[in-house]
């Protein structure tokens, strides 16, 4: 019985970091599909937050918040972020930057 707990629970831990990748690739994407719309070039994607918690939908899910840096001159970053739940992104968070000319 005790090795079953175990395999249930490793391979719990083995799905939930595959589907967060799967989440972090979708953030990728998101932050990609931005900077391609603003016409900026992309420097980074990092995740600042994930938690789990009820969707807008009303089903649980994993709610992250994504932070992404863009540069739109080669010299300045700025910071945008982004809000998915699951690999959904339903915010998203853009300062004022300057445009190259």
């Amino acid at each position: 019985m005790t090795t079953l707990w175990l395999f249930i629970i490793v391979s719990s831990v083995i799905a939930l970091f595959w589907y967060s990748r799967q989440i972090a690739e979708a953030a990728n994407r998101h932050a990609q599909h931005q900077t391609e719309s603003l016409q900026v070039q992309l420097l980074s994607v990092a995740c600042i937050k994930r938690r789990f918690g009820v969707l807008k939908d009303g089903k649980l899910g994993i709610k992250s918040q994504f932070m992404f840096e863009f540069s739109s001159d080669g010299e300045s970053a700025y910071q945008g972020k982004l809000y998915l739940e699951n690999e959904r992104l339903v915010k998203k968070e853009l300062p004022a930057y300057k445009i190259a000319s």
